[in-house]
Formats: C-alpha cells, sequence, structure tokens
C-alpha cells in the first residue's frame, strides 16, 4: 500500500468519522448551553407563578428543585440521542438505577414524602415552637429530608420529617395562648380563701397575664398536710417563661410571708 492510499483511507476516515463525531459534539454542546438556558427560564416563569400565587417558600424550593432536576435528565437523554446514544437502553439503565436507589434510600424517600405532607397539611410552620418526640425548640427550616430545630438551649437538632410526621407533634405556637401551670402549698390549719385573694391580686400585677381568659386559682387537693391550690396564669406563647418565673417568684414571696407570719396580708 502505497503513500497515496494511505494518505485517502485516512482522509475518508477522518471525513466519514471524525467529523462526523465532531459535528455531533459541537451540536451537543451548542443544545447542552441552548438546553440550560431554556431551563433556566423554565425555573425564572415557575418562581414567578409560584410567587404569585403566594405558595410557601419551603414548598416553592421543593417544586423548583424537582422540576430543575426533571429538565436536566430530559436535556441529558436529549444529548445522548444527539450523540447516538441508544436512548431507549439508556432509560431502562436509569429505570432500573431508581429502583436500586430507592430501594437503598427508602428511608430518605419516606422523608422527602414526609416533607411535602408536612408542607400540604402545615401542622406547623417555620418560626413555631413546636415538640415531639424528646425535642423540643423552634423550627427554623423545613428540608427535603430533615426539619432544623433550635432547641431552647441553643441546640441545632436536625429531625428526619418521617418520623417527624409520624409522632405526635405539639405546636405552642398556634393558638393564642398558653397556660402556665403551677401549684402552692397552703399550711395544714391555715384556710386557704385568703390565699387564693393573695395570689389572684399578685397575678394580675405580674407583666403579660392576659385577663381573657382570667387567672385561676382554685383548691387543686387537701392532704395531710394542708391544701395544695392550682395557680394558672394564661399568656402568649412568647411570654410563657417569663410569666412562669414572675409566677415562680411570687409564690417564693408568698411561702416567706406564710412562714413568718399567721396569715397572709
Amino acid at each position: 500500500m502505497n503513500a497515496a492510499e494511505l494518505a485517502a483511507q485516512a482522509n475518508q476516515f477522518v471525513t466519514s468519522y471524525v467529523v462526523a463525531f465532531g459535528w455531533k459534539i459541537a451540536g451537543a454542546i451548542a443544545l447542552w448551553i441552548a438546553g440550560g438556558w431554556v431551563i433556566k427560564l423554565l425555573r425564572a416563569g415557575l418562581s414567578r407563578a409560584l410567587v404569585i400565587r403566594h405558595v410557601d417558600p419551603t414548598l416553592s424550593r421543593y417544586l423548583e428543585g424537582s422540576a430543575n432536576a426533571l429538565l436536566k435528565l430530559l436535556l441529558v437523554i436529549a444529548i445522548f440521542s444527539v450523540l447516538g446514544i441508544e436512548t431507549t437502553s439508556f432509560a431502562a439503565l436509569l429505570a432500573g438505577v431508581g429502583l436500586a436507589i430507592g430501594a437503598a434510600w427508602s428511608g430518605l424517600l419516606g422523608n422527602f414524602a414526609a416533607g411535602l405532607f408536612i408542607l400540604l397539611l402545615r401542622p406547623f410552620e417555620v418560626g413555631d415552637t413546636i415538640a415531639s418526640g424528646d425535642v423540643t425548640g423552634t423550627v427554623r427550616g423545613i428540608g427535603m429530608f430533615t426539619t432544623r430545630v433550635d432547641t431552647e438551649d441553643g441546640v441545632r437538632v436536625h429531625i428526619g420529617n418521617g418520623k417527624l410526621f409520624a409522632d405526635n407533634i405539639r405546636n405552642f405556637s398556634t393558638n393564642p395562648c398558653r397556660r402556665v401551670n403551677l401549684t402552692a402549698r397552703v399550711p395544714r390549719g391555715m384556710h386557704p380563701a385568703p390565699v387564693e385573694r393573695w395570689i389572684a391580686g399578685r397575678l394580675a400585677a405580674i407583666p403579660n397575664v392576659m385577663t381573657d381568659p382570667a387567672p385561676m386559682v382554685a383548691i387543686l387537693e387537701v392532704n395531710q398536710d394542708g391544701a395544695v391550690l392550682a395557680v394558672r396564669p394564661f399568656c402568649h406563647h412568647d411570654h410563657y417563661w417569663q410569666v412562669y418565673f414572675d409566677t415562680n417568684r411570687m409564690l417564693a414571696d408568698l411561702a416567706a410571708e406564710l412562714a413568718s407570719a399567721p396569715s397572709p396580708a
């Protein structure tokens, strides 16, 4: 085989394969750039539509992320088609991989589904104070798989959405008021009525104690040591601990007066 024949074969190879594949590569790059631009426009349109409809921000992120992943998957399949890769076999492979991942990540998928239900049913929102299981704190974010809660002692806790949704959720921020539950003991031999009036008068002076519903002071039980009074002031959740501590301080003053006098003033 002489040099002319080799040159002809090389030229034919370049023309038939290299140039053709180069055009495919160029087309794939162009499709990637154009597809990315289209996806960006579609995401922007979806974002504006969600804002106009006042959709919850966390749910909006869910929908935008899901739409972005789906559109990019379709773009990748289209690029494979341009490159001449059989997309049907790729789709079958992708489905198989999806099943394997789904079986291995069933817990994560359960958390994802629970997160969607939390966003739709709204048992709580970002900023609410909740209790679930052994965690009590303020919700700082609802993610795709976990919910972020800051406890009262400053610890950030990530709770799996599946566990959170399956457990009882106590939301302290939903109702307009909370009740502070405390007790006061009346010494044996002393009638509780004057003590009840003393406590009721002092409760009215504690800041942020509500008048509607009014604080409740009543005999909870009577035993061999005397009467036990239930002290129940109401307040907004934001003032719960302030009212709790101020009421305890008032009851400590009562105990000191009862220890130094036969009856409270």
